[in-house]
């Protein structure tokens, strides 16, 4: 099984005609899936002691520090620890745990964003403290306060250009209304309209085939990622199921 990537389902149709005809290999795709993200939207204080004993030498890390949500979407790791009380050598561990228990959110498992990591304090075991066990530390430590961050899932939203002629352009905005998408402009010139908007990609699947109903075949759309956005609360229940499911047939 080979996952592919791509804009929408016209980019992976794309790709797998490249394999059929390059690669003279016979290919079977299931439903297209959508790259959520999961993210915070509360600020919360964090204080965690990694311990473990065995036969040798133990496992020793403290971190103390704050996770809060970022606007722009993009994560940060922030140092503020003063006066050694974590050794300056095993900063870079704490950071390696922090982005690793990014990778996979509380929710349903989706890469988490938007998310500002600030480490302010901790404390380390003259024999028992290393990389490993600071590492360790930072992950389990971010990963216990994420689920009570108050977590959601983000969806991609796309900016969705629609060309056509004016006659169909009731047609094209109710096409667009009941995909939970938000007309941003219109343009009319007498023969053609344009029409601008913001949909969720889950909205977008079989949009060209029933754009093309109801156009008579004579209006085209283009798509390219805008910005992830917050899930409504009308569907995230059914969402979450939904993804759950996917995630354990995985």
């Amino acid at each position: 099984q080979t996952i592919i990537q791509g804009m929408g389902e016209l980019h992976l149709e794309v790709y797998i005609e490249r394999m059929k005809r390059e690669y003279k290999v016979e290919v079977e795709t299931g439903k297209p899936q959508v790259a959520y993200r999961e993210a915070i939207s509360r600020k919360m204080e964090f204080d965690y002691v990694h311990k473990k004993q065995t036969g040798g030498s133990g496992q020793f890390g403290r971190v103390v520090g704050t996770v809060e949500p970022r606007p722009d979407g993009t994560n940060e790791f922030i140092n503020e620890v003063k006066g050694g009380r974590i050794p300056k050598e095993y900063i870079p561990s704490c950071e390696k745990g922090f982005l690793a228990a990014l990778k996979q959110g509380p929710l349903v498992g989706f890469p988490v964003v938007g998310v500002r990591v600030t480490l302010l304090d901790g404390q380390a075991h003259a024999v028992d403290s290393s990389d490993i066990a600071f590492r360790t530390a930072a992950k389990d430590a971010l990963r216990g306060v994420l689920r009570k961050a108050n977590p959601q899932i983000l969806e991609p939203i796309m900016k969705v250009s629609v060309d056509g002629p004016t006659e169909f352009a009731g047609n094209i905005f109710a096409t667009i209304n009941q995909r939970r998408g938000m007309i941003v402009s219109s343009v009319e010139d007498g023969t053609y309209s344009r029409v601008d908007a913001e949909v969720p990609l889950s909205e977008m699947f079989g949009y060209a085939t029933i754009l093309r109903s109801l156009t008579q075949g004579k209006a085209e759309f283009t798509m390219e990622f805008l910005k992830y956005g917050k899930v409504p609360a009308s569907i995230i229940e059914n969402l979450m199921e939904e993804l759950r499911e996917r995630r354990k047939n995985e």
